[in-house]
């Protein structure tokens, strides 16, 4: 472009160009120090200074004058005498050079050595290198792409509490007690150790594992100290404390991965079958439990279509560590769940869902007692007959943002028949809802939450429907989750039925079931109301705390006033509040102290259920817990 100019200059102006090619260019005279300075006569005929005044680079203080480059140091000549130049890398077959594998390539150069007690820096237990199979000749394995996974969890709690705590019917602890409700303080003391396995095959850094073999074992430790007999024990013989210990599978599949399905992103079909977990929603209100079944899960249009059709045989539960018992027959309760994610759907940055769930429960011919000898199938209320039900639920749940507003919801809509209600002893058909959203503000290291649940309650427990909603097995992650004093602590039903709680321990529905492990779903309840508000502050990336408080009412109190054959019960539970701090000196997850404390100030439709000795109204739960993880 540049050649092609200049005979359009030469053109236009070629005396211009002559004449600028035979004068001398212009020149600027330094001025001495403390002269004036004079303007230079226009022209292009002066001549320069032949002798221009040296550059001074110590003009500006610490700064070099720029355009000044200052002389190169001295060269530096090395002589190596008979060092013989290295081969250039063609001249090496790659089949022949003995490489290390780039997993282990670190350690040929002497970067890294390899700790086994290390589970932060590149280790062989902890999924980082491939297992070598000469050293594990007795594992069926071949190649050079299986991984093994070992996970080590120490999880300790400390809860003193206080609760409703009714009085034994045959004998108490203090003989001069004659009230319905005794002293209200225990303490649980619960010691969890989990060990997890697992054996992948596949280069897991870019696609999901091709096959996947885990187990993962728990073994609780509990000891629970109450002021009462026949709380802990069926038995008023037996005293008011308790020690128990058990062993729980907790994980046991196989994951197959159906390569032949990938597509160029690494969008995947599986199919896992063995005792898994699973979550139906974003928070856990519907199902979230690890059980024995058979999942089909994967995505599709680089991940932003995800599905689950999975089916459930139910283990029956542990009594006092609510872990999963394979010594025992399953359950004759079977669960059927189809769900569909899509990414930005309705708007962008909001991820829905559809879910699609059937409960069948054949379990009206069975009667089960727990390890401490209460009933808890069927459970002692109304005509204290077995039950079998058939439940749909239709749900749909959200989690995303909408602007600078993060969003959660989940809505369900229940439908089916009970083939005995225990009010009337014939069959009902089953008409429950509920809805749950969670929305959150964030600026800076503070997260603002406001949360809001509805739960439908039975208003007439007489008539051919019921419309409580109830869960499969619930586990939220909601309105302050287990920090919050409604949801950790289980409430008993006192005066109604027996070893029957109007909630469940880890659970926020109110459904008078006898137990949420090892009971059975039931649909005449009062229901709830919930409104809360929280905030997390986020102090250092080590140290968090959190606050909630959360009002609560019973949506319907017409079951709670026919089982206790009472006028009118107010619904206000009362106000719950709680605060939490989180401290993980490591910045990870594997040291984690967490301390919280909760209080309930019980409403006016609480103190009519539950008026404790010494007319208390307000109740507290403490939870220390430690989790050290490998």
């Amino acid at each position: 472009m540049a050649l092609s100019l200049i005979p359009l200059v030469v053109l236009a102006q070629p005396s211009a160009i002559e004449e600028m090619a035979t004068a001398a260019p212009p020149a600027v005279s330094q001025p001495e120090a403390g002269a004036e300075a004079t303007e230079e006569p226009e022209g292009l005929n002066q001549t320069a200074n032949p002798d221009p005044q040296p550059l001074d680079r110590e003009i500006i203080e610490g700064r070099e004058r720029p355009g000044f480059n200052s002389e190169l140091p001295e060269t530096i000549e090395q002589e190596n005498d008979g060092a013989i130049r290295a081969p250039a890398p063609q001249a090496f077959s790659p089949d022949q050079v003995p490489i290390p594998d780039r997993w282990r390539l670190i350690e040929g150069l002497g970067i890294v050595e390899e700790d086994l007690l290390d589970p932060y820096n590149q280790n062989t237990y902890k999924g980082d290198r491939p297992i070598n199979p000469d050293k594990v000749p007795w594992l069926p394995i071949t190649g050079d792409d299986w991984f093994f996974v070992a996970n080590l969890i120490s999880d300790t709690v400390y809860e003193p509490r206080t609760f409703p705590i009714p009085v034994g019917i045959q004998t108490t602890e203090d003989p001069d007690r004659l009230d319905v409700f005794g002293d209200d303080f225990s303490t649980v003391l619960s010691q969890t150790f989990i060990a997890g396995f697992a054996l992948l095959k596949g280069s897991t850094a870019y696609k999901p594992p091709s096959v996947e073999y885990r187990l993962t074992l728990a073994y609780n430790v509990n000891y629970v100290d109450v002021p009462e007999r026949r709380v802990l024990f069926v038995e008023p013989s037996k005293g008011s404390d308790r020690l128990d210990h058990f062993l729980g599978v907790q994980e046991a599949f196989v994951d197959y991965h159906f390569t032949s399905l990938d597509n160029d992103r690494f969008d995947f079909v599986s199919i896992r079958a063995g005792i898994q977990p699973f979550q139906a929603d974003f928070r856990g209100f519907l199902f979230n439990d690890q059980q024995l079944g058979v999942r089909l899960f994967g995505n599709r249009d680089n991940n932003r279509l995800q599905f689950n059709l999975a089916a459930f045989w139910r283990l029956e539960k542990d009594t006092n560590s609510g872990l999963n018992s394979v010594v025992q027959s399953p359950r004759d309760d079977f669960v059927l769940i189809a769900n569909l994610y899509r990414q930005d759907f309705l708007i962008p940055a909001l991820t829905s869902q559809i879910t699609l769930a059937y409960n069948r429960n054949r379990e009206g011919d069975d009667i089960e007692i727990d390890d401490n000898g209460f009933p808890v199938r069927p459970a002692l209320l109304g005509d204290l007959r077995g039950r079998d039900y058939d439940v749909f639920y239709i749900g749909y749940n959200a989690d995303g943002r909408i602007g600078r507003i993060n969003i959660t919801a989940s809505a369900y809509w229940a439908l089916g028949e009970d083939r005995n209600n225990f009010f009337t002893g014939i069959p009902a058909d089953i008409n429950a809802q509920f809805a749950a959203a969670e929305l959150s503000y964030d600026r800076d290291w503070i997260r603002f939450r406001v949360s809001g649940l509805y739960q439908s309650g039975d208003s007439d427990p007489y008539d051919n429907e019921e419309n409580g909603f109830d869960a499969i097995f619930e586990n939220p992650v909601f309105a302050g989750a287990d920090t919050s004093y409604w949801i950790r602590q289980t409430i008993p039903f006192a005066g109604g039925g027996r070893a029957v709680s109007v909630n469940g321990r880890n659970g926020i529905l109110n459904n008078l079931r006898s137990s949420k492990e090892q009971g059975q779903s039931n649909f005449n309840n009062p229901g709830l109301w919930l409104v809360g508000v929280g905030a997390d502050f986020d102090l250092t990336p080590e140290f968090r705390i959190s606050a909630n408080a959360n009002h609560l009412w019973f949506e319907d109190t017409t079951t709670l006033e026919n089982l206790r054959i009472e006028g009118t019960i107010p619904s206000d539970i009362g106000y719950d509040l709680s605060a939490s701090a989180i401290w993980r000196p490591k910045a990870n997850q594997n040291i984690v102290f967490r301390l919280s404390g909760a209080t309930l100030l019980g409403g006016d439709g609480f103190q009519d259920l539950f008026d404790n000795r010494g007319d208390g109204t307000a109740f507290y739960s403490i939870l220390a817990n430690v989790t050290l993880a490998y």
